[in-house]
């Protein structure tokens, strides 16, 4: 077992099932401590049910078994009570407004350490290992194009693209990324948010070869995205 330090936080309500998604954040916020007392801060209305530090230090602000108050309005495969489903952690990191930067090595470990531990306590599918961005497209942008993605996928947390075996044409590209799980209202978000995540080089909402061949590449090893078993 991961050496915890806990903050409990007020701000979280229960659950009306089971736990099947693991959503990933930044804080986004001038430092680890500020972010803390905003989620501890009943007057907020937010919380997570960890915040990982930049030195690998764990907070937990909230049981699992609870409904943390992190993923806002949201959706992913037909789900909108993204909270009631998943487990939310909070990455500090000063984001886009505040400088954002690469996330550091140690910081990374105990996402892994954790993480692991989360994934042997719940049936979380790799393809619902998720960042904010993903289950948010048109709000949210965290954790970032900085954050190391395919790392995760190596431990064995969450997914990356293999090589596809079939081509995924131009006009497919929407109807896939819904398939996956993305909402598509807002087509160029929609595909931001996929770039971001499992093509970070590029993320300008354009569905090229490129995007449309990682999406082909993990659509091909899934049978179902939205089964969550």
């Amino acid at each position: 077992m991961i050496a915890l330090a806990d903050r409990p936080s007020p701000n979280h309500d229960a659950r009306s099932g089971g736990v099947d998604m693991l959503v990933l954040h930044y804080t986004g916020m001038e430092s680890a401590a500020v972010a803390l007392d905003r989620l501890a801060d009943p007057r907020s209305k937010v919380s997570a049910h960890y915040l990982i530090e930049e030195d690998g230090r764990i907070w937990r602000l909230v049981a699992e078994q609870r409904r943390a108050w992190h993923a806002g309005v949201s959706f992913w495969a037909g789900e909108r009570d993204v909270n009631g489903v998943s487990i939310g952690i909070e990455l500090a990191n000063p984001g886009h407004e505040f400088g954002y930067r690469p996330f550091p090595d140690l910081q990374m470990r105990a996402l892994e350490a954790l993480a692991l531990e989360i994934l042997a306590r719940h049936p979380i599918p790799p393809h619902r290992v998720l960042g904010h961005s993903d289950v948010a497209p048109t709000r949210k942008e965290d954790p970032g194009e900085l954050f190391d993605w395919q790392r995760l996928a190596r431990a064995g947390i969450g997914c990356w693209p293999g090589g596809a075996t079939g081509a995924l044409a131009p006009g497919d590209l929407l109807p896939a990324l819904a398939r996956f799980g993305y909402d598509v209202s807002d087509e160029p978000a929609a595909i931001a948010a996929f770039q971001r995540h499992f093509r970070p080089s590029r993320f300008d909402g354009i569905g090229d070869v490129e995007t449309c061949a990682r999406l082909a590449g993990l659509v091909h090893t899934l049978q179902d995205p939205r089964d969550r078993h």
